[in-house]
């Protein structure tokens, strides 16, 4: 992809107007230390447009806390309309209450169905995934209408790429109508300038003309013919230099590349999102019966002669249950990563149903990728690095925690997705490393898939315990713990249950 090459673009550029440094100051003060020099650029440029551009900067570069900084700064005029995949709804919240803390409960809306409006007049903040934007949302797009939203932000602003689409139809209205709009893509798609028409006109209707006048300039639009039917192709590029030097009136990019010394080496994000109800119903259930026996093993009274046994059949039991219920939340992740062109990224999963559902995703993506698991010999592994080291077309390893996890080498990895989680932090650790090792020159961008209300909240919160837990065994009845060895990362599993409570063990940063 061909990158907007201008002074905008520059991250050692401090271009930007300093008055704009005066706005960075009403920033709450966790904010203000949290962005990075790079980031604080970004949202002076976006303060400088008036708060309406396109904030273009490469995935892992921490969009959305810059536009959370843009939206804040702005705040006398909301209310705000936030508008994302639907993977992503529940990360914006979560960062949302993290940055700003007066924000109070009932402050933000998120709505959940085409039905759902009785909380979008009322609240400061409304939160909705583009799947709710179709033909049959009139009840929807009449609320969103009628609330006139002043600030609006748009994250994965390339799901506006087709004039037809429904969502298109509908979202960009609301972006023109607001006095503030803050458009969010790591994928501009800079050298496919038929893609970008409706970002732009969002954002300034008519800055390049009706669709006709800017496709004849820009995409080298003509008609064809396939026999007797004629039709307009403007699926072409061209003036792409004048196009570039345009877009950088209303759009920043940055490449991690120009930033890498004020990035950490390793960033990792907690992805949570909900179950469909049958599912979410099944596991609470579980969980209601993992709470069950552990206050159970805690008081020393089991109604079995083995509370250990039936314990770890519950823990096996929940964790394949979880890998099934959330198989769906996470081929939709793993298809919207794929959008971003070039990025390349690991896999891994336990289950084989979670392997699987993580190779048809990709798979139905048209995307090209490796898989290891336990039963790809040894021999063949290497061949199957070097491809995905090697070739920029092999976009994904699909990877077993326990086949792939250590070892082996994948540096031409800047991102880590963790479909499942997994018993002992030590493995996971070590998974993170595959490609966060000697020979990676970029920062690692670790993602953990988390089903809210399910054993991985559980495991979640094991993960984030201090790598050294000062507890007592289970009702210190160490004998139990003498598993076969296949069980052992299971029983230390089980060992620390006490001491299930999330801590500073692991530092996680979210961009």
């Amino acid at each position: 992809m061909s990158e907007v090459k201008d002074r905008d673009c520059d991250p050692h550029n401090s271009h930007v107007d300093r008055r704009w440094d005066s706005q960075l100051s009403v920033l709450p003060d966790k904010l203000q230390q949290r962005l990075m020099p790079f980031q604080k650029e970004g949202v002076k440029f976006a303060l400088s447009k008036n708060g309406r551009c396109m904030i273009a900067d490469e995935m892992g570069l921490g969009k959305t806390v810059q536009a959370i900084s843009v939206a804040y700064a702005y705040r006398q005029e909301w209310p705000l309309l936030i508008v994302v995949p639907s993977s992503l709804k529940y990360p914006w919240i979560e960062e949302m209450e993290r940055w700003i803390p007066e924000l109070n409960p009932g402050d933000i809306n998120l709505v959940e169905t085409k039905s759902d409006t009785l909380g979008i007049s009322s609240s400061k903040v409304t939160v909705l995934g583009y799947g709710l934007l179709t033909t049959d949302a009139r009840p929807l797009v009449e609320a969103l209408t009628r609330q006139r939203f002043n600030v609006v932000v748009v994250d994965e602003s390339h799901y506006l790429k087709s004039r037809n689409a429904a969502r298109s139809k509908i979202l960009v209205p609301l972006i023109q109508n607001a006095k503030r709009a803050i458009l969010l893509t790591g994928t501009p798609a800079l050298g496919r300038p038929e893609e970008l028409f409706m970002q732009i006109e969002a954002l300034y209707p008519r800055m390049f003309g009706t669709w006709s006048d800017y496709a004849k300039q820009y995409c080298n639009a003509h008609y064809r013919f396939f026999g007797n039917r004629r039709q307009w192709d403007s699926r072409g590029a061209s003036h792409l230099e004048e196009l570039h030097q345009r877009l950088s009136e209303i759009m920043i990019r940055r490449l991690k590349v120009q930033v890498l010394p004020q990035l950490p080496p390793k960033i990792r994000q907690r992805i949570p999102f909900d179950l469909p109800k049958d599912a979410a119903k099944e596991a609470s259930g579980s969980l209601e019966e993992w709470e069950r026996l552990m206050r159970t093993m805690g008081s020393g009274v089991s109604a079995t002669d083995n509370p250990f046994t039936e314990v770890m059949g519950l823990v096996t039991r929940m964790y394949k249950q979880t890998a099934i219920a959330k198989a769906g939340a996470v081929k939709d992740y793993i298809k919207m990563l794929l959008e971003t062109e070039k990025l390349k990224f690991l896999v891994f999963a336990h289950h084989l149903t979670m392997l699987q559902a993580c190779t048809e995703a990709v798979i139905e993506a048209k995307a090209s990728y490796i898989r290891i698991d336990g039963s790809v010999p040894s021999s063949e592994r290497i061949h199957l690095v070097h491809r995905f080291q090697n070739d920029p077309e092999t976009r994904v390893a699909v990877l077993s925690i326990q086949a792939a996890g250590q070892g082996l080498t994948f540096t031409a990895a800047t991102h880590v997705v963790f479909a499942e989680l997994y018993w002992n932090p030590g493995h996971v650790k070590q998974a993170e490393d595959r490609a966060h090792r000697i020979g990676q020159t970029a920062s690692v961008h670790v993602h953990y898939l988390i089903a809210k209300g399910t054993f991985d909240t559980v495991m979640w919160g094991m993960l984030n315990r201090k790598e050294t837990v000062t507890g007592s065994t289970l009702n210190g009845k160490k004998e139990y713990l003498k598993a076969e060895l296949g069980d052992k990362d299971k029983w230390d599993f089980l060992n620390f249950a006490e001491a299930w409570t999330p801590s500073t063990g692991l530092v996680i940063w979210v961009l």
